[in-house]
């Protein structure tokens, strides 16, 4: 938190700090998975383009990636 602060000072808009709290949620979501998060949003990148606008999209969470991808890994922190 401490970390973000200096840079939420720069959400000019409530939009844009949606937007920030969503990734910053997502990323640390992903380390409570022991998803790699660059891995992750490559993988959600890449995929998200193929798909409609209706399309389900669970799948895509970290948790679920996690999952998909066998056990989570060690935390090393």
């Amino acid at each position: 938190m401490v970390t973000g602060r200096k840079n939420w000072l720069f959400n000019d808009t409530i939009a844009g700090a949606k937007a920030s709290a969503t990734i910053y949620s997502l990323m640390l979501t992903c380390r409570a998975c022991g998803v790699d998060p660059h891995d992750w949003l490559a993988h959600v990148l890449t995929e998200l383009p193929q798909r409609g606008p209706d399309a389900d999209i669970e799948d895509l969470f970290p948790f679920n990636f996690a999952a998909k991808d066998g056990p989570p890994a060690e935390n090393t922190t």
